[in-house]
């Protein structure tokens, strides 16, 4: 069995991984994928991969927000900075930091799932021989577990983030209606154009990662033997964290170097 960090060192794994990736995304593209059966594995993977986590996520990034805004409202009143609070916490928490936990978040708990599952598939020789009977069943069994799990983190970081910005109103202006322009007029000039186009970008990148990754390592599971699937699903998780990381590094790096 193989050490499950070893999948990052392996040029021959991040190929595979490419390979997955332009196949996948064809087929994302494709209204050929979207039958009946891709439509309905991909509402229930939707379903397991955000509604059910829904309530929990939701409580847990609101207190989050909540703790970090006050902190970082009460900081700036003591050190005379509060002019520049507003827009400090709309640049690190709802652009940087709550789009990053949300990816890390669905990753331990629906990456890991997908990736076993489809580990578990490839050992019973169940994607091969889909494979061999029809390449469109094989695309079926995929590529709605591929778009149930990036539009997972992409509806959770965009309700998490919603959910911060009224917070941060909430907070520095309570229940009052008169600074809501001025408020208004912060978020536009902190969500720019090209912002927010990074924004989304680094969104659907992170989407992507936590839908391709797993499934992609998973596939390297081997046929018949059963200890693969371990080592394919750790190294799933391990590759995952790792691009993660180098998305959010090349967004920081882009916008503040």
């Amino acid at each position: 069995m193989a050490f499950a960090g070893e999948y990052i060192f392996r040029p021959r794994s991040w190929r595979r991984l490419a390979r997955f990736a332009g196949f996948a995304t064809v087929a994302l593209v494709s209204p050929s994928t979207y039958g009946q059966a891709a439509r309905e594995l991909a509402v229930r993977h939707v379903h397991a991969a955000a509604w059910q986590i829904l309530p929990g996520y939701t409580l847990f990034s609101a207190l989050l927000s909540l703790v970090l805004i006050e902190i970082v409202n009460t900081s700036a009143r003591k050190y005379g900075v509060s002019q520049y609070a507003l827009e400090l916490v709309l640049r690190v928490l709802v652009l940087e930091l709550l789009p990053l936990l949300t990816a890390l978040f669905v990753a331990l708990r629906t990456g890991a799932a997908i990736a076993s599952e489809v580990a578990l598939m490839k050992v019973g020789g169940e994607l091969e021989e889909r494979a061999e009977g029809d390449a469109g069943s094989l695309r079926e069994e995929l590529v709605p577990r591929v778009a149930g799990a990036a539009l997972s983190v992409f509806s959770l970081t965009t309700l998490s983030c919603a959910i911060a910005c009224a917070l941060t109103y909430f907070i520095f202006y309570g229940t009052s209606r008169s600074a809501l322009e001025g408020f208004t007029r912060v978020v536009g000039n902190v969500f720019d154009g090209p912002v927010l186009v990074g924004f989304v970008l680094k969104c659907l990148l992170f989407g992507l990662a936590v839908a391709l990754i797993p499934i992609a390592t998973g596939l390297e599971a081997e046929r018949g033997q059963l200890d693969s699937a371990p080592s394919a699903v750790l190294g799933g998780l391990v590759k995952l964290f790792f691009v993660i990381g180098v998305i959010e590094i090349a967004s920081l790096v882009v916008k503040y170097v």
